[in-house]
């Protein structure tokens, strides 16, 4: 899975401190507003996984000169920019407990890629009580249009506890953005 750009222009200072959002589009992500049949749907706060041939996977971010383990599997191409080369990585049933914990809930998964959420994810935003996989892109959320402001407001409203959204296009494009890109918190 390739990591996806935000929507909007966001300029960002320090890692962990919030941005400053524009109004603009990033070009790259026009078609969010060209494309007929754009989705948009949840995004959920967690750590990226995949199901390949039924055996599971987690994501690994070869960076700064940091090698892929060997067997990795590259997501895409480096980004010449950011340096991000994302792989999937085999999980290991000695290693990745909480990954299995989810993986082990269901006898059959088709293939795709899922985010793993739960209690030992993160800081576990998600307010769960055991792991799960939630499979990407199957909550959709309607939204009447994809202005800024829609989105802004649609983010800003505290009946809306979620990390953000992804828009889905043709192909396997997608793109995100996220309350904290709004400096809103959760």
């Amino acid at each position: 899975m390739k990591k996806m750009s935000t929507l909007f222009v966001v300029d960002y200072h320090k890692k962990g401190e919030p941005g400053k959002i524009h109004e603009l589009v990033r070009p790259e992500n026009n078609w969010v507003y060209t494309e007929e049949g754009v989705r948009a749907t949840r995004k959920f706060d967690g750590t990226a996984v995949a199901i390949i041939y039924g055996t599971l996977y987690k994501r690994y971010d070869s960076k700064h000169g940091k090698v892929a383990p060997e067997g990795a599997i590259p997501c895409c191409d480096p980004d010449p920019i950011s340096d991000h080369h994302p792989h999937w990585v085999r999980c290991e049933r000695h290693k990745d407990k909480y990954f299995f914990e989810a993986f082990d809930m269901w006898l059959f998964w088709e293939d795709g890629t899922y985010e793993l959420c739960g209690p030992k994810v993160g800081n576990n935003s998600e307010n769960l009580f055991s792991h799960i996989l939630i499979p990407h892109g199957e909550h959709v959320i309607d939204l009447p249009n994809f202005e800024f402001s829609t989105i802004k407001d649609f983010l800003s409203d505290e009946n809306n506890d979620i990390e953000g959204i992804v828009f889905h296009g043709k192909n396997g494009k997608m793109c995100k953005i996220r309350k904290t890109d709004f400096g809103i918190k959760r």
